[in-house]
């Protein structure tokens, strides 16, 4: 079916007025007038020559429409006295909400987002190819957003059918008699190439304006999507360096007459503390950040006045100098609709450009989606329209646990629910017919929520309907069974923690029962694995020995910098991974007998 042509955007928001003030004599005149004053409207937003222009923005919603479960739906406090508290947060209805309200008011306000809006995403929209996420969205008033790796997770034909509507090339239309419309905001991709076109697969700019202001959006995703991607996913496509690209459209947008620019980069950073409220900026500029983006920053051509980012579920608001010495915000609202960012962008009218000064220009706001407020209710009736359609697939009951089982909402390397998953990938794939699997490794990624003993519906505490288990489980990957070498085992197992991603943010691997190792972490690289430690069944690993392993296509593939993976040898594809979760919780948990957290000690940390 052919694709719709994009609706327009709702009128109002981007449509050109005049301002009341924009010649020099305005500008006389609104100097005269108390601060605040300027335009007449009270917000003190239109100062004569200068304009405050509020950026909300957000990133990593993953097409979470409701409130996420577990410790996925909270945000950490930082209390006055040192102490932290959880706080219940994210959900679109709220996050509308929220949203709504912080635009009262505002005659000049954009929101921007910095990838993976969708993908990866709860059985609400994941099983609707994210069709629900994108009217969300829409509904949120979304402006602009770069494109994230989990946009590509279904291909580039699927990205620009969520940009340019069309029902689903062999699902067809969801809904009787309605066609989806796709997005009414814009998706950059600026450093996505088409290996064929020699061009950006989609728009690499987006400007915005309001009266006489106009805002330049830049939107990349890492380089290195390809590496945590499948690959069917990115076929086609060439992914270039972030920084290279964000400098070559800043020139562009110069030359078009746009000073102002927002870098949307789906790259990001990793604060010294998880507290959303974290001041990254002491002791100095940014010194209470690490990762990708800090480089990032320190590269990108002054002309980009802020960065939104995202990709790493962290918060931050961080203020890290740009190559002039002059600071530069860069943000980052942690993930699934929990937060999101209040910016205020200073426009000078004159030399069209954001003033960037720490006394002109407010410190970002990180602000909660708190769930102690109303609903928005057209939001409402979006899930429940949705959640309507899925409910006889989503409800039916795949077993039963005692007590929260905790996946991607863990912080420690070896997660409960990691262990869970490795479990049933093994059992499934153990017998001779299915593969004859010793052993299963489960990228830590592909773990998506936790599983939250509290009933999300009507299903009453402690049961795992098939919605909860394709939460946690979205991408159906296909399980395989390989043969690898104890050594390329071993070295899996080192690339963990080594190279230039999991070098300084490790992937660790979860693992079936029987397989256990020692990780070090007082030491650097791949000298982390205490290799003599590394047992199956309480045998020495053999360098020399083959063994059958258990792993989905994405490992398999090479994907999360396990390159070794891909040197495997008889490959045997089995069922999906969501297939034999939910086998397994069948087989191991009843209502009498429900499935307890594993103790979670196959991999003895030292720290």
């Amino acid at each position: 079916m052919s694709a719709t042509p994009q609706r327009h955007r709702r009128t109002g928001r981007l449509a050109l007025t005049a301002l009341a003030v924009a010649t020099a004599g305005g500008a006389m005149l609104a100097a005269a007038l108390p601060a605040g004053a300027a335009s007449g409207d009270g917000y003190g937003q239109d100062h004569g020559r200068t304009v405050d222009v509020q950026m909300l923005s957000f990133n990593d919603l993953h097409g979470t429409l409701e409130p996420p479960q577990g410790s996925s739906g909270t945000v950490t406090e930082r209390q006055a006295d040192g102490t932290t508290k959880a706080i219940p947060a994210g959900g679109v209805e709220y996050l509308a909400t929220s949203l709504r309200k912080a635009r009262e008011g505002r005659r000049y306000s954009v929101t921007a987002a910095a990838g993976d809006m969708i993908g990866a995403s709860p059985m609400v929209s994941g099983l609707f190819h994210d069709e629900p996420a994108i009217e969300a969205l829409n509904d949120l008033d979304l402006d602009v957003t770069s494109v994230g790796n989990h946009e590509f997770d279904e291909g580039k034909t699927e990205l620009r059918r969520m940009q340019y509507g069309g029902c689903h090339p062999v699902e067809g239309c969801f809904e009787y008699g309605k066609e989806f419309g796709g997005a009414e905001f814009k998706y950059l991709a600026a450093n996505v190439v088409d290996q064929k076109t020699k061009r950006p697969m989609m728009n690499p700019t987006f400007i915005w304006k309001k009266g006489d202001v106009k805002i330049g959006f830049i939107g990349v995703t890492l380089e290195g999507t390809p590496d945590i991607v499948t690959a069917d996913g990115v076929r086609g496509l060439t992914f270039g360096d972030e920084v290279e690209t964000v400098n070559k459209y800043a020139e562009e947008l110069n030359k078009q007459g746009v000073k102002s620019i927002v870098a949307l980069i789906h790259e990001g950073g990793l604060p010294a503390s998880g507290a959303y409220n974290y001041d990254c900026d002491v002791p100095g500029a940014g010194a209470g950040i690490s990762g990708a983006i800090v480089d990032i920053a320190k590269n990108i051509s002054p002309k980009v006045d802020a960065l939104v980012t995202g990709h790493t579920h962290q918060a931050y608001a961080c203020n890290i100098p740009d190559p002039a010495g002059k600071p530069r915000t860069v943000t980052s609202a942690a993930s699934y609709g929990r937060l999101f960012t209040d910016t205020t962008l200073t426009y000078d009218r004159v030399t069209k450009d954001i003033v960037r000064t720490p006394v002109t220009s407010p410190k970002p706001v990180q602000k909660v989606v708190t769930r102690d407020q109303p609903k928005a209710p057209d939001l409402t009736a979006l899930i429940e329209r949705w959640n309507a359609l899925a409910a006889p697939i989503a409800n039916r009951p795949m077993g039963y646990i005692s007590a929260d089982i905790a996946g991607r909402g863990s912080a420690e390397y070896e997660k409960p629910l990691g262990d869970v998953i490795a479990d049933a990938q093994l059992e499934a794939l153990a017998p001779a017919a299915k593969g004859g699997a010793q052993l299963a490794i489960m990228n830590p990624g592909g773990i998506r929520a936790d599983l939250a003993y509290k009933a999300a519906g009507a299903e009453g505490d402690g049961v795992v309907t098939y919605g909860e288990s394709y939460t946690v489980q979205p991408f159906t990957n296909m399980m395989t069974v390989v043969d690898l070498t104890g050594a390329q085992l071993i070295t899996a197992l080192q690339q963990q923690v080594s190279g230039p991603v999991n070098g300084v943010s490790p992937k660790i691997l979860q693992v079936s029962k029987g397989f256990s190792y020692t990780l070090d972490t007082t030491k650097a690289g791949a000298d982390r694995i205490v290799v003599d430690s590394v047992r199956l069944n309480g045998e020495a690993i053999d360098p020399a020995r083959t063994y059958r392993v258990a792993m989905n296509e994405f490992l398999a593939g090479g994907g999360d910098g396990f390159g070794v993976l891909k040197e495997h040898k008889n490959k045997l594809v089995g069922a999906s991974d969501l297939d034999v979760f939910n086998a397994y919780l069948t087989a191991h948990s009843s209502a009498a007998a429900p499935l307890a957290p594993p103790v979670a000690d196959r991999i003895t940390v030292v720290k």
